[in-house]
């Protein structure tokens, strides 16, 4: 900017300077012209006098000197010889001296470069006395003069060039000083532009604004979310991830293409090709999900997000779900075969008559089998679902001793002692689905206990805590299959002789009923020696 004022001011500076030499120039040889005729003038009068007392051959001047005849003829003239020269009657300034008293002209000669200045006065005796004198013109004047005007003219230049470069500072420091921060009117000039700056000025700064509102919604939005989050660019170059997915890609890997986890480098790269997709992959012992889309832009590809959701806890269940159902399906398909195949001998009347009633009682075992295997599946259902789970203050001393009672027959076939010690300890809970729990812990005891044995249910305070535990002095549980007791269906090979009538689902509920309470069970077992099954759960703990 600076530099363009400087041109402009220099410029015009320099128009200046010529356009005032020329009308300087101009006024200063019109100038001359006239003080030359004044001159001349004054010098006719002093020779018109002179006339009077010497003979026009005596007179001597600087200038031409030319006497003239009222007719035109030239009497004198002090240059060139007068019998020789043309009439001057036509004459401008002869033919106006003869009319007024005086006339003057002046005849340029572009031979020569001069201008010749005549002046013509009438004498008393009614002769012209003509005087002319040679002026240079103004070109040759300044040719004359042409080093000086030179010098003159450098020396102006400088002087406008330093002036210029010295107003352009002037001018323009104002202008540079101009913060974008709070721009202020230096000049009234240029309010218009403050006012657009100043405005411009706020509207980037709300946008910048919302632009780091929204960015930081963006931000808290993606960290805080469990799933991996990674936005990426057409060339495959990562512009956001999360902490999540950062856990994914090496610290160097800021193309998706550097990535080692093939499943997430296919599909990204599927989904820059305008594809979508979605696959699993193992991280360790987790599942996950990868579901990577096209980012459009007007119709076209601009980039690709890449999410990956924990699904390990939904493929378990998934797992469990399938285990389940070919384990109730085969469970189920046990008894009904049993059943099946009895009633078609019986109806084929190929069972002998002494035979019937054993046959009847089969059946009967079976259907009883199949009830309580359906009955199981039901309750663990329901447990799964939270259904019907109705909280209340729950006497765990007072349960423990209805469930020992109803027990009593099972454990008399097999001279199983029952006891009972500690004191009462009131829980918020689900007085059904407590009832159960211990019903199939002590159940377990009594079926797994040798003969002449005993069960020994514990109700005390611990910590703060009501604890129940429920000790046998039976087989014990194999150390490798303590980890299993919980899986539905799981029978270890000591108990299968042992528990032909048993489901497998007992210990299952067990666990569904302590998670529905949020507490744990522990179990400590020893092969030949017995098991203790230890539960607590907070006193009073509403729900």
């Amino acid at each position: 900017m600076t530099g363009k004022i400087i041109r402009s001011l220099f410029s015009l500076a320099l128009l200046v300077l010529v356009a005032g030499a020329c009308l300087f120039s101009g006024i200063l040889y019109s100038y001359y012209e006239k003080q030359s005729f004044a001159s001349l003038s004054q010098e006719a009068e002093q020779l018109q006098q002179s006339l009077d007392y010497i003979a026009p051959e005596q007179m001597r001047s600087t200038d031409r000197i030319t006497l003239i005849a009222p007719d035109g003829t030239v009497l004198f003239d002090s240059v060139a010889k007068a019998s020789g020269m043309e009439n001057h009657l036509n004459r401008e300034e002869v033919a106006q001296a003869l009319q007024e008293g005086s006339g003057k002209s002046s005849h340029y000669s572009n031979t020569v470069l001069k201008k010749n200045l005549y002046y013509a006065l009438r004498l008393r005796d009614g002769n012209v006395l003509r005087l002319s004198r040679e002026q240079s013109s103004l070109g040759a004047m300044l040719l004359n003069m042409a080093w000086p005007i030179a010098a003159t003219v450098a020396g102006l230049l400088l002087l406008a060039a330093g002036l210029s470069v010295r107003l352009a500072q002037q001018i323009t420091k104002p202008i540079n000083s101009i913060s974008p921060d709070d721009p202020q009117d230096v000049y009234p000039e240029l309010q218009p532009l403050t006012q657009r700056l100043r405005q411009q000025k706020d509207t980037i700064r709300r946008q910048m604004d919302e632009l780091s509102r929204r960015m930081l919604e963006f931000s808290a939005m993606t960290e805080n979310m469990s799933e991996g989050f990674l936005l990426i660019d057409l060339r495959g170059h990562v512009l956001t991830e999360n902490h999540s997915a950062a856990t994914l890609l090496p610290a160097e890997a800021d193309n998706i293409a550097k990535c080692e986890v093939t499943q997430l480098r296919h599909a990204a790269q599927q989904a820059l090709a305008g594809q979508r997709c979605e696959q699993l992959m193992q991280q360790g012992e987790r599942t996950l999900s990868v579901i990577a889309s096209p980012v459009l832009e007007s119709g076209q590809v601009a980039g690709a997000v890449v999410l990956t959701m924990d699904v390990t806890e939904r493929e378990q269940r998934e797992q469990l779900r399938r285990e389940f159902s070919a384990n109730v399906s085969h469970e189920l398909k046990t008894p009904l075969t049993s059943i099946s195949g009895f009633a078609e001998l019986m109806s084929q009347g190929l069972v002998p008559e002494d035979k019937v009633r054993e046959f009847s009682c089969d059946i009967q075992k079976e259907c009883t089998r199949l009830t309580n295997l359906v009955e199981d599946i039901i309750d663990l259902s329901r447990l799964e679902e939270g259904a019907g789970m109705e909280w209340e203050e729950v006497d765990l001393y007072t349960l423990c001793d209805e469930v020992l009672q109803s027990l009593e027959p099972l454990a008399g076939k097999q001279d199983i002692a029952l006891r009972l010690e500690g004191d009462g300890q009131t829980v918020h809970g689900v007085r059904q689905v407590l009832h159960e729990m211990v019903y199939n812990l002590c159940d377990n005891a009594i079926k797994y206990n040798r003969v002449g044995g005993s069960v020994t249910v514990t109700v005390e305070n611990k910590e703060g805590r009501a604890s129940v535990t429920v000790a046998d002095t039976g087989i014990g549980i194999p150390k490798k299959d303590q980890k299993k007791i919980w899986d539905r269906f799981f029978k270890s090979d000591s108990s299968r002789g042992k528990d032909k009538k048993g489901t497998g689902l007992g210990l299952s509920i067990v666990k569904e009923i302590i998670q529905a309470h949020e507490e744990t069970i522990d179990v400590i077992s020893t092969e030949g020696v017995g098991t203790e099954f230890i539960f607590r759960l907070p006193k009073g703990q509403a729900h």
